[in-house]
Formats: C-alpha cells, sequence, structure tokens
C-alpha cells in the first residue's frame, strides 16, 4: 500500500494528540486563556511567519519543477503580501504595535522550531521541508476542526478567541490544507519503507517542536 500522510500523523499519534488537544488549545477554544498568553504568543507567531516565509523562499530553491516553484512562489507571495499584514493588525487590536513587533527578540521555542525546518530544508529535499512544515499548514485547519467539534468551545462573543479559531476554520484555510495533504499523498506514495521512517523522525520531531511552541504560550517563556 502506498504511504499517505495519515501514516505519519498515525505514525505520531500520541505526539499528534498532544499538539492538537493541548492545554493552550482547549482554554483557547473555551476563552479562559490568560490574555497575557495570547499575546505572547502573537508576538513569537509573528516572528514564526517571518521564518516561514523564508520556509517558502527555500522550497522555491529547492523545487525539482515548474509546478512545483509555483507552488512555493504562491506561498511565499501569501505570507509576505497578506498574511503578515493582517497578522500586524490583529496584534494591533491586542494592544501590540508595529514597532514593537519589529524590536521583538525571539523566544527560544521559535528558534528551536523554524531553524529546525529551515535546517531540515536545507539538508534534505522539497519533501523533506513539506513535511517538517506540515504539522503547522495541516495541523492548524485540524486544530480549528477540533476546537469545533468540542461542547466546550464557546464562539461568537462570548470567546475574545473566537476570530483565531475562525481563521482556521476559514473555506480559504481548510482548502489550503487539504491542497498540502494532497501534494504529501501524491510524493509519499512513491517513497520507501526506509525513507518513510526517515520522515516519520521529521514529523515527529516537527510536532513535538510545535508542542513546545504551546507551551511557550502558556508559561510565557522566552
Amino acid at each position: 500500500m502506498p504511504y499517505q500522510f495519515s501514516d505519519l500523523r498515525d505514525s505520531c499519534a500520541g505526539e499528534w494528540r498532544d499538539y492538537i488537544e493541548h492545554r493552550f488549545v482547549q482554554q483557547l477554544g473555551d476563552g479562559s486563556l490568560a490574555p497575557e498568553a495570547f499575546q505572547h504568543y502573537l508576538k513569537q507567531d509573528y516572528l514564526f511567519l517571518i521564518q516561514f516565509a523564508r520556509a517558502f523562499a527555500l522550497a522555491a530553491y529547492k523545487s525539482p519543477t515548474l509546478s512545483d516553484l509555483r507552488q512555493a512562489k504562491d506561498g511565499l507571495q501569501a505570507i509576505v503580501d497578506t498574511e503578515l499584514g493582517l497578522h500586524i493588525e490583529y496584534c494591533r487590536e491586542w494592544g501590540i504595535s508595529e514597532e514593537e513587533l519589529a524590536n521583538l527578540p525571539e523566544a527560544r521555542a521559535t528558534l528551536a522550531y523554524t531553524r529546525y525546518v529551515l535546517d531540515t530544508g536545507n539538508r534534505g529535499d522539497l519533501l523533506d521541508l513539506h513535511v517538517a512544515l506540515s504539522p503547522c499548514m495541516v495541523g492548524y485547519g485540524e486544530i480549528a476542526n477540533w476546537l469545533n467539534s468540542r461542547e466546550a468551545t464557546v464562539r461568537g462573543d462570548a470567546n475574545p478567541y473566537d476570530a483565531w479559531i475562525a481563521m482556521y476554520e476559514s473555506e480559504e484555510f481548510q482548502d489550503a490544507m487539504q491542497a498540502e495533504i494532497r501534494w504529501l499523498d501524491e510524493r509519499l506514495a512513491d517513497v520507501s519503507p526506509g525513507r518513510f521512517e526517515q520522515l516519520t523522525r521529521i514529523f515527529r520531531d516537527a510536532t513535538r517542536l510545535e508542542i513546545d511552541f504551546w507551551n511557550m504560550g502558556l508559561t510565557l517563556s522566552d
């Protein structure tokens, strides 16, 4: 049987569950998350987005086909031209100025995660890079869907974090998530068992680093 993204997820089921159902996520869903924890996460997520853009630039360099090159270019353009601007505006709503964002130091969890992704992409090929990025590119969409499946999740004005959930449940993000899964499924179908084990280690490490990113938000660690 050819491998699929679901096989990666199933091979790291415990880590994936700890990431998707993290206490930070649960508190965000029921509205009980401390505002300072969310603000700390937002600041570091801005720095993460900048490194995420660099990862798409690396994906362009690693692209073996014109189709892959176009995909990388579209991802980079979306982050630089759209997502960073939206993030800056959202941070402003939470009392975080663009000047403050521009002068932020990276927390250790941000450094560890983003540099792991870039190092993985530099050492490996385009599939290695996509697998390292997939806990973010797929996971946030799954988190939104998981939150919407929970009775404890509060939606609307009663939850100050409702806009965050709405962002990742949106048709645009869900479509992008499914497109990424299809891309991974096509490439994973051709890999050998040994190669799949290598990719599983990358996926597991990246998922663990996502968990650390949530922990950073809860503990306000730098």
